[in-house]
């Protein structure tokens, strides 16, 4: 089984699939493994780690796809615009391709991918299990997330974040709101207080108080019980507009005195709810700050602009991209181990592809396969889009 390790082409994407000491244990366990040239520069981590490794170094990028039986990646499949062809189409048919492939938002790329036969995973629909904990990618990058969220933040502010008690007096320490108790809300919880902040964390489900509460924040809970809060996968639900009506007049009374709003609220597949209108922002202490960690899905907040930092009403909105990508090295390591351990699932004499078509992890990962679209959600949001649907050839009636 070959694995190939293509170096990543999206703008300011600094992240590689596999670090050398993955790419050594896949070699140890019987794969070949093939590294485009300069894949892991912008990580810091060299062509020679990755030969010491036992990588095989390939300078074009098109033998690595065409060569390749599996492909690992970051970022969806997209253009290369210096050998002017779609990463899609350099995959041999029958290709395994492991990525944050987003299908939701990629109805183009996943319809490409059935064209083209390539059997997709997507690291963000992982399921949610104990078994999968491992595999879960979208955690570990929630976590730099979380971490980096307060730091841009910190930097962003305009006070100091501890407490500090000085010969010219007392300065009080920042007050920072957290909205969203995921992994990237619970990091930034937990950076926000080793840097000194009070920190008040917001979320629907009741079970995010004992973990909020856990990393010394204070919990304003929504009143909302499990079942309407999360879905049987442990992710947030989509509630009424009367709901987020609701949870924006909860937030109002903290956020009128806070220093620090960072805000990660996310519905899987759906826009990011509105959680901070204009006039709220309009009431915030001039000199604050709001981290709006969605705004690639439309933003928590009313006036963030995605990929910019701008400054309205006296108040610095952030709407940085990829953060993880701002910490390269650790980001790649840990993506690279979730990515190792979904190898070993979808390989587990380490040496030949064996899809379990039973299997929760695969089933629930799967995109694409055998020239159709498998994931059920990705069938639904293809037909209501109305977009035409490639036969496999098995197809069967697809609605």
């Amino acid at each position: 089984m070959t694995v190939g390790v293509p170096k990543e082409i999206l703008s300011n994407e600094t992240r590689v699939a596999a670090v050398p000491d993955n790419v050594s244990k896949m070699v140890k366990g019987g794969m070949e493994v093939l590294v485009e040239a300069g894949a892991g520069a912008a990580s810091f981590f060299a062509d020679e780690d990755y030969a010491k490794a036992g990588a095989r170094i390939v300078a074009d990028a098109g033998e690595l796809f065409s060569s390749s039986d599996v492909i690992l990646k970051v970022q969806k499949p997209m253009m290369n615009g210096h050998i002017k062809k779609h990463e899609v189409d350099m995959m041999k048919e029958g290709a395994i391709l492991v990525t944050f492939l987003q299908p939701m938002a990629n109805l183009d790329i996943v319809l490409k991918l059935a064209a083209g036969k390539v059997t997709a995973f997507s690291m963000d629909a992982v399921p949610r299990i104990s078994r999968a904990q491992m595999m879960d990618a979208l955690s570990s990058m929630s976590t730099v997330a979380g971490y980096k969220a307060v730091l841009l933040a910190a930097n962003a502010l305009k006070r100091f974040m501890p407490m500090l008690s000085t010969a010219a007096g007392t300065v009080y320490p920042a007050k920072a709101i957290v909205i969203g108790a995921g992994v990237a809300g619970l990091q930034a919880i937990a950076t926000a207080k080793r840097l000194g902040a009070v920190v008040t964390g917001f979320d629907t489900r009741p079970a995010a108080g004992e973990q909020i509460k856990s990393l010394g924040g204070e919990f304003v809970p929504m009143n909302v019980d499990h079942s309407q809060a999360e879905d049987s996968g442990g992710y947030a639900k989509e509630m009424s507009a009367e709901f987020y009506k609701a949870e924006q007049d909860i937030i109002r009374k903290h956020s009128k005195d806070a220093d620090i709003i960072i805000s990660t609220a996310l519905v899987p597949g759906k826009p990011a709810p509105t959680l901070i209108t204009e006039e709220m922002v309009k009431e915030m202490k001039p000199g604050s700050v709001i981290v709006d960690l969605v705004a690639e899905q439309g933003g928590n907040c009313a006036i963030t602009e995605a990929g910019k930092d701008v400054v309205k009403h006296g108040v610095t909105i952030i709407g940085t991209l990829n953060l993880p990508a701002m910490i390269p090295v650790h980001a790649s390591q840990l993506y690279s181990r979730n990515i190792l351990n979904f190898l070993y699932l979808l390989a587990p004499d380490k040496k030949e592809i064996k899809l379990d078509m039973n299997d929760e992890i695969v089933k629930g990962s799967m995109i694409t396969h055998n020239g159709e679209i498998t994931h059920a959600g990705v069938k639904e949001a293809v037909k209501k889009a109305n977009i035409s649907y490639p036969e496999g050839p098995n197809s069967r009636s697809h609605w």
